[in-house]
């Protein structure tokens, strides 16, 4: 029987411990990313979701959120967005700050970015705390954008981000889950 797609995409997620700090489980998914053959299935996992019920755009999270979203944005022939930390951006912006664990951070957007009623998904590499998702969410709803869905390859439940994202009313599509982080 062919290995599902989840465990393989799973099982090429390098986990470094105590980075970026003492306990921390980091998550890294730079092996799916040199690995042509994982790279692809990562990406169709993504196409095929969405490919019937296309969206307008996909607007991704700075900054693995860019190498996923742009390249799924290609494959299904729609344009794609980008979310930036603050001061990244030239043009006239929106901007959402949000909460971290120890101070604050901001994202943006250009103001044209997404226009009324579009439909546009949100990816990102992977739901913590889920603060950025909902910012992204967020800047794309006050622009009038319909988010038909959030996703990420990668969900770390105990820290409570994907619980959060549904609570708000969101969507949230996730490949795999890690215990711990």
């Amino acid at each position: 029987m062919p290995e599902l797609a989840a465990d393989y995409i799973k099982r090429h997620i390098r986990t470094v411990p105590d980075w970026p700090a003492p306990g921390v489980q980091f998550r890294d998914i730079t092996p799916l990313l040199s690995n042509p053959r994982v790279f692809r299935v990562l990406i169709d996992q993504f196409v095929h979701r969405y490919f019937d019920e296309r969206p307008a755009a996909i607007a991704g999270l700075d900054a693995r959120g860019f190498i996923i979203g742009s390249v799924l944005a290609y494959e299904l022939n729609v344009g794609f967005i980008p979310i930036r930390k603050k001061g990244k951006l030239p043009y006239s912006t929106v901007e959402e700050t949000y909460e971290l664990e120890y101070g604050s951070a901001t994202v943006e957007m250009h103001t044209d970015a997404v226009k009324p009623g579009e439909r546009v998904v949100l990816i990102d590499d992977l739901v913590a705390t889920g603060g950025t998702m909902l910012a992204g969410a967020r800047l794309l709803q006050r622009l009038g954008a319909e988010v038909i869905e959030c996703a990420s390859i990668v969900d770390l439940p105990e820290l409570g981000g994907s619980s959060k994202i549904r609570d708000a009313g969101l969507k949230l599509l996730t490949l795999v889950d890690f215990e711990g982080h």
